[in-house]
């Protein structure tokens, strides 16, 4: 007796368990790259030195309040007596660091004109600062 030929059923990949390891890995993935940070170089125990000297970086606070006031590190001075400050920062081998800080109510014009002046002090560095929103 011969028994029924059963119709062979064609081959099937399966695709949704790889696409459950697929997601599985992207996650993975994912999670880890939100808590790597970023390393500034390889750790390394630096020799000690008995002449080093650290290097302390200048940072001089440049505000400019509502009214158009000049002020250096809270001192308040004329836009020429700041250009000398900062010409007699460099000449004594610093090279600082100006942060502007400025009222959002400021002529922009008066913004740039501090700005202007303090690029033409050779070696000194602009950063402008503001807040988060």
């Amino acid at each position: 007796m011969r028994l029924p030929e059963e119709p062979e059923q064609p081959a099937q990949i399966q695709i949704v368990p790889m696409i459950d390891v697929i997601f599985a890995v992207l996650t993975f993935f994912i999670m880890s790259s939100l808590f790597l940070t970023r390393s500034q170089g390889l750790p390394v125990n630096l020799p000690g030195a008995q002449s080093s000297q650290s290097q302390p970086s200048q940072e001089w606070v440049v505000t400019l309040d509502a009214a158009g006031n000049l002020s250096l590190n809270r001192q308040p001075m004329s836009l020429e007596a700041l250009q000398v400050e900062m010409q007699k920062q460099v000449t004594t081998g610093q090279q600082p660091l100006v942060i502007i800080n400025a009222d959002q109510a400021v002529n922009h014009g008066k913004v740039v004109a501090v700005m202007d002046r303090l690029r033409t002090v050779p070696g000194v560095r602009l950063a402008i600062a503001t807040r988060k929103p």
